[in-house]
């Protein structure tokens, strides 16, 4: 997507020089635009431990592109050892995104059929670069399904603007390009349905007022920030016609988890028969957890809830201010979850499908067919 009108990805190989991966880091957005080289497995652990990316497909993306700098780096001798222990270290950094694991052991698996270290570290890098791709495509054949979803309101209304309400930045940002929930959004835009978009402010991190709306600013959406706590208000007011939302990791029978508050939303627009979508590509669907309670809930700093960060107006620079008085305890959990019987439907790059397991587990049939999770190079 673009950046004063210049296209970028979230994260990619320099063409000039393949041991390095640039990032843009989005701990410094939206202020500062900083282009970020990773040049080892360390720098991937700490790019995602400390969310200079995030989002379950970025996630992904940058651990397969840090499991390919670790496997240049890595020794000729005991490699499978190593090559593992990399994978343990990158996973243990983020534990409710999915799609994580998913690329370390795509990475294992791809890698272990090879012999010689210049035949792991050719065939990694084709693995990273295939999974990025990958991602690109998936999000961009979301927009494509769920758009057909925007076009039926916007029939209904006949013409009138569609309003949809998003939380988090389950955007471009959040993925390699296009994004999940923002997809459909930016399909709708540019064939020139009348949208607009509530964009929840997502404390602690504030991820849609800082990235959400960052995007929608550069591609020209019409959109308005709102608190968190707004959402349940315009439902009941008539003034939101669906809620697009993403997800870090959905069970197999269709438990959504994502940013803390997407439950919130989901049970305002149950009340108020707003249809609820989750966007995701088909490598957040987790095979293994059957419930929504197993799935780990990571937990962070209570300082991202005690400060707030920003920009001082009077010297520009980037700051952080405490918002409580000294002493005071804070809880902050990164992602609740979303019962299946609160969500209208999943839209997938397969399509959109219901959030059960018989329709979810035909799905995952489908995608491994065809190629599971999307087909590289698109």
């Amino acid at each position: 997507m673009k950046i004063n009108n210049k296209h970028y990805r979230t994260i990619w190989p320099d063409p000039e020089n393949n041991q390095l991966v640039k990032i843009i880091d989005q701990c410094r957005l939206p202020y500062n635009l900083v282009i970020k080289e990773l040049q080892s497995l360390e720098d991937a652990a700490r790019a995602i431990k400390e969310m200079q990316v995030r989002g379950a497909g970025l996630i992904g993306a940058t651990a397969a592109f840090g499991m390919y700098l670790a496997a240049h780096d890595g020794p000729q001798e005991e490699f499978d050892n190593y090559f593992a222990e990399c994978g343990r270290k990158l996973i243990s950094t983020r534990p409710t995104a999915v799609n994580l694991a998913w690329a370390v052991n795509r990475q294992l698996k791809a890698v272990a059929v090879e012999n010689s270290l210049g035949a792991r570290v050719k065939k990694s890098f084709q693995v990273a670069c295939e999974i990025a791709d990958s991602d690109a495509g998936c999000c961009r054949r979301i927009g494509e399904h769920g758009l057909e979803l925007i076009r039926e309101v916007s029939e209904k209304k006949k013409g009138g603007t569609v309003n949809i309400l998003t939380h988090c930045n389950a955007g471009w940002l959040a993925f390699v390009d296009y994004g999940s929930a923002t997809s459909p959004i930016y399909a709708a835009h540019r064939q020139g349905i009348d949208i607009h978009v509530w964009v929840d402010e997502t404390r602690p991190r504030l991820q849609g007022a800082k990235l959400t709306t960052y995007e929608l600013l550069h591609e020209g959406v019409p959109h308005t920030l709102i608190t968190d706590n707004t959402g349940g208000l315009l439902m009941q007011r008539g003034m939101v016609d669906m809620v697009i939302v993403g997800s870090d990791r959905t069970t197999h029978t269709g438990e959504v988890a994502n940013k803390i508050g997407t439950y919130l939303k989901a049970l305002a627009a149950k009340d108020n028969s707003i249809p609820f979508y989750a966007a995701l590509p088909s490598s957040t669907l987790d095979r293994e957890t059957h419930r929504g309670e197993d799935i780990p809930i990571e937990e962070r700093s209570p300082a991202e809830v005690l400060t707030v960060q920003g920009l001082d107006q009077d010297d520009l620079r980037e700051t952080t201010v405490n918002i409580t008085p000294p002493g005071v305890k804070a809880l902050n959990y990164g992602f609740d979850v979303t019962p299946a019987r609160l969500v209208t439907a999943l839209i997938t790059e397969k399509g959109v499908t219901a959030p059960n397991k018989e329709a979810i587990e035909k799905l995952m049939t489908f995608c491994e067919v065809s190629g599971f999770p999307g087909q590289a190079g698109e």
